[in-house]
């Protein structure tokens, strides 16, 4: 059975400052102590690198990413969307920072060949329960698959599926740790709208987790499961973050899709198998924004893994090393390209990953302390 090669992606948040320059601004009204229009977020970026155009063709934020795309050819694109793609006004009261996106925007996440959203985050009902179903609705006319939220709980389960070119399937569980900020009072019901909160991380609620996804799997299915949780800022991997990671791995699943912090987190390879405890941002509008530039959040690690089907096993996880510049994404230069490696070398290697950079990726191969079956 042919290797599957999966593009997982951190956190795209296409709402606020990237929403103002895309072909439909949204309303740029924002609710944040401070800061009450979204047009800010690109004076800001134009402030310390020169006037950004208005009204972008959609491929513009993913700039260099869609070449890297096209050298490495995924069979299933992953991204984490953490902005509502919605027009309503029903603002999350008690919470500082909403996202949103106009729905006539969708085509930006399509000129990517995105082919899953997860959207169990904490950006996802900012707009309430119609930013959400909304959200779900304009996914799915765009030909695009989500999971983690929906009009139920049932709904918020279902994994999102893709065929892939070998016959087999990706499946995509799409789930959310209040440690990132998740109210829980966003949690999907047998009958309310909202998306799959994980309570708790600990070992029986990843064996919980575990059961659902060896319902799901078929022989030849590579099953992700994509997990918003911890800080935004930090290299550190909790304990319990640890744990849950790998008891979702001994339960069936093949990839830990982590992804919350605005940076690159550690990698770890586990029985053979791909955990990405922090994706870190992929699309955002913090340029500008001061106060942890030490972590270089405008760092990507476009993450593509292949992985066996027959066995879920990692073959070998290649990352493009790209730059948030101008509201898109660049390549990084080799100064900076060696940065990302070196941290992601560094905070990786507690976890027994050899991290290693060509001069044009970083790369991982599958092996680790924690081989064994």
């Amino acid at each position: 059975m042919k290797p599957a090669k999966l593009l997982l992606c951190g956190d795209v948040m296409t709402g606020r400052g990237i929403d103002q320059i895309l072909r439909v601004p949204g309303d740029p009204e924002l609710r944040e102590p401070g800061m009450r229009d979204a047009r800010h977020y690109v004076r800001l970026a134009e402030r310390g690198h020169g006037d950004l155009p208005r009204g972008v063709d959609p491929r513009f934020i993913w700039g260099d990413a869609l070449d890297a795309c096209t050298r490495e050819g995924p069979d299933c694109r992953i991204v984490n969307l953490e902005t509502a793609v919605t027009t309503s006004d029903d603002w999350c009261r008690g919470k500082e920072v909403h996202y949103r996106m106009h729905p006539a925007n969708i085509d930006c996440l399509t000129a990517a060949g995105i082919d899953v959203a997860t959207l169990a985050n904490n950006h996802t009902l900012d707009w309430g329960t119609a930013g959400l179903l909304e959200t779900v609705d304009a996914l799915a006319a765009a030909g695009i698959h989500s999971t983690g939220a929906g009009r139920d709980l049932d709904r918020a389960q279902q994994p999102a599926i893709v065929p892939l070119a070998g016959g087999g399937r990706c499946l995509v569980f799409g789930v959310g740790s209040p440690t990132s900020g998740i109210p829980l009072r966003w949690a999907a019901g047998a009958h309310r709208p909202g998306i799959d909160v994980v309570p708790v991380l600990s070992t029986a609620e990843a064996y919980r987790l575990g059961d659902r996804v060896r319902d799901a799997k078929r022989p030849g299915d590579i099953a992700v499961v994509s997990i918003h949780w911890g800080s935004n800022w930090g290299y550190d991997v909790t304990d319990d973050m640890a744990a849950f990671a790998r008891a979702v791995i001994d339960g069936g699943a093949d990839v830990v899709h982590g992804h919350s912090s605005h940076h690159a987190r550690p990698i770890e390879i586990h029985r053979g198998r791909l955990i990405l405890y922090g994706c870190g941002e992929c699309i955002d509008d913090y340029e500008g924004i001061g106060g942890y530039e030490a972590f270089r959040g405008d760092l990507v690690p476009l993450a593509f893994a292949t992985v066996d089907p027959a066995t879920g096993r990692l073959v070998e996880l290649r990352v493009a090393p790209m730059q948030i510049h101008r509201f898109s994404l660049r390549r990084a230069a080799p100064a900076d390209a060696r940065v990302l490696a070196d941290t992601l070398a560094e905070i990786s290697a507690a976890f027994g990953t050899a991290v290693a950079y060509d001069g044009d990726r970083i790369v991982v191969s599958p092996v680790s302390r924690s081989m064994s079956a």
